[in-house]
């Protein structure tokens, strides 16, 4: 059987903090063979990485040789790599699986000493999709951090009152997109899920940037605000991820028709999760509302076009030890969603004449549907 090889830090290296569950900042090798799973490592992180994963055989630089090629005048990184084949070695490890972002220069210096190394993306998603108690527990501690200030969020919107059509905090100076996303990623740090600087805190009125966009500025009355986080758990560096929508102000017959019809396709794509589903066919139950509607979808736009409106992203993705991994809620998801996923389901549209919409839940997915970790969190327009 082809052994299993992963080389990264547990910062970076997401296949890589499935194995070892601590923060290691340097990049190491990972090795998995005949039964055996073994780092090599240094004096430095020996301890740790022992208490982490006690099962793991922990092998030192030092024992293969490292002094000898640092005295022989070899440069750090070819001391590393000449390290990295001789811990192989010592598995045995002929023919190996790798990630497919396995660095280049140790994969050339690996085949060069005669092992085989074959990437296999797929492998390492499957890996990853069966979470550990420890990485659920973390995505739980996660969602609640992300809870808890989207609940700060809305509180700030519901106190803010309304001059010159746009909103104004407590302390009578504009609220901005800038001083909810610094409120939001205080109280994440607080409860131990830092959020990142850029999540979305953005108005989505006719005309306003999609997609991606974090929103900057003052945050106008009566339209659509878009706040989207995805904070990130310390002690296991998983993710959570949702999304609700509010207004401030006068809500439109049609921006109330757009939340209506967000809503039914959220619905209808939670109602078609649980295991054995194609991520595919979930995405295509929210298609079905949306093109019911008139919107266009990924589904129904020309081969090469480009959409800018309408439900023109996919559903979701998988949440774990990054904040977008497998399974795709798309056109490419054809694997079945199995027990124990964790995915963000998260429909929306955006019609040139009336703005935007979007909402987004956390589900993990069971063996008859799944649990719904952000659904506590109210749906309606008003914060």
């Amino acid at each position: 059987m082809a052994g299993v090889l992963i080389h990264g830090s547990t910062l970076r290296s997401p296949e890589m903090r499935h194995e070892v569950p601590l923060a290691v900042g340097d990049p190491f090798l990972y090795l998995e063979a005949d039964g055996r799973r073994a780092v090599l490592t240094n004096p430095l992180e020996v301890d740790r990485i022992a208490a982490a994963a006690p099962d793991v055989e922990l092998l030192l630089v030092s024992e293969l040789g490292q002094d000898e090629l640092i005295a022989e005048g070899h440069s750090r990184a070819d001391v590393e790599r000449e390290v990295c084949v001789r811990a192989v070695q010592r598995l045995e490890i002929g023919t190996a699986v790798v990630p497919g972002d396995f660095p280049l220069a140790l994969a050339d210096r690996l085949r060069a000493s005669g092992v085989e190394l074959t990437p296999e993306d797929e492998l390492f998603d499957e890996r990853r999709r069966r979470k550990t108690d420890a990485e659920m527990a973390g995505i739980r501690r996660a969602t609640a951090a992300g809870l808890a200030a989207l609940g700060e969020a809305a509180r700030m919107l519901r106190e803010a009152r309304i001059a010159g059509g746009l909103l104004q905090g407590g302390d009578g100076g504009t609220l901005t997109s800038e001083r909810v996303r610094a409120r939001i990623r205080e109280v994440c740090a607080r409860h131990g899920a830092p959020a990142p600087d850029d999540i979305i805190v953005a108005p989505m009125a006719p005309g306003d940037p999609v997609g991606h966009e974090s929103g900057s500025g003052p945050l106008p009355a009566h339209v659509p605000i878009c706040i989207d986080l995805w904070p990130q758990d310390e002690a296991s560096g998983c993710w959570a991820d949702m999304t609700r929508t509010f207004v401030v102000g006068d809500v439109s017959d049609a921006v109330a028709g757009l939340h209506r019809l967000v809503l039914d396709a959220h619905e209808r794509a939670c109602a078609a999760v649980t295991a054995g589903v194609r991520g595919v066919d979930v995405y295509g139950a929210a298609c079905d509302v949306f093109e019911a509607a008139g919107h266009p979808t990924q589904r129904t736009k020309a081969p090469g076009e480009s959409l800018r409106h309408g439900f023109f992203f996919s559903l979701g993705h998988g949440v774990g030890l990054e904040v977008h991994e497998a399974p795709a809620l798309g056109r490419t998801g054809a694997a079945p969603l199995i027990a124990g996923d964790v995915i963000a389901v998260e429909p929306g549209t955006v019609d040139p004449q009336d703005g935007g919409m979007r909402v987004e839940d956390l589900l993990v997915v069971t063996d008859d549907g799944a649990e719904n970790l952000t659904e506590s969190f109210p749906y309606s327009l008003a914060p």
